[in-house]
């Protein structure tokens, strides 16, 4: 089976540690965002023929275009990360509805769509893996990020539910729980104040979540799974 991966929000953070480590291992990578500079500057930087896609996951006419474009172009994809994600931090009550389906799309709506358009492929060729990168907040909840816990919770029951459809054609399915990770998303949080819950005692770096979400994606006998990485951090919530 060739080694095509294609990872989604791998213009920056998470999406581009995994994007970067994946191409190191030999994989073929396509790196999609949004801005379509911002994922050739991420796939430039890697080196090879990796190429660079432009995709709003909350929009299927996109998703089933870029499938169809990565296929041409780099053959059929049997690795899938999805690590697209947005947070529009709020207390419930002051949240304005179209910051809640914003988030609903991205976070959880783009991820099936990827996923409905991966599986289509992987079932041809029987066989393939997929990681969606969730967080710590969908499993243990956090004030001020109900929408957002929604989303990445709804993303842990969908992916499991998956997991389960898909089993007998040799695909697998698994979630990545990040905890604080120095990303832009977490930029202005206080990280002095909140690394004191953390065991470790520091947020972590993208690479060594990309090391949890490339095992998941290489783990024959792995499915279903959520792996947190989060130094601890649901030790202590």
């Amino acid at each position: 089976m060739d080694k095509v991966c294609a990872v989604f929000g791998g213009s920056r953070g998470i999406g581009r540690a995994v994007a970067q480590l994946m191409a190191r291992k030999g994989y073929r990578l396509a790196v999609i965002a949004r801005n379509l500079e911002g994922a050739k500057a991420a796939a430039g930087d890697l080196g090879g023929d990796h190429l660079a896609f432009s995709c709003d996951v909350a929009k299927e006419h996109d998703v089933q275009n870029t499938f169809e474009e990565m296929e041409k172009h780099l053959g059929r994809v049997n690795f899938l990360v999805n690590a697209a994600g947005i947070n529009r931090d709020s207390l419930l009550v002051r949240t304005k509805t179209e910051d809640m389906v914003s988030q609903l799309h991205t976070n959880l709506l783009g991820s099936m769509l990827t996923c409905k358009a991966a599986v289509r492929t992987m079932i041809r060729q029987q066989g393939g893996s997929i990681v969606n990168v969730g967080s710590i907040v969908g499993l243990k909840g956090n004030s001020g990020q109900s929408v957002y816990g929604a989303s990445k919770g709804g993303l842990v029951g969908f992916s499991r539910a998956l997991a389960k459809e898909v089993a007998r054609k040799k695909i697998r399915v698994n979630v990545v729980a990040p905890g604080f990770v120095h990303t832009d998303m977490t930029k202005e949080l206080k990280e002095e104040h909140l690394k004191k819950n953390i065991p470790l005692g520091r947020f972590g770096e993208t690479l060594e979540v990309a090391h949890a979400v490339v095992f998941l994606l290489e783990s024959p006998y792995v499915t279903g799974h959520v792996l947190v990485v989060d130094g601890g951090l649901q030790l202590m919530l």
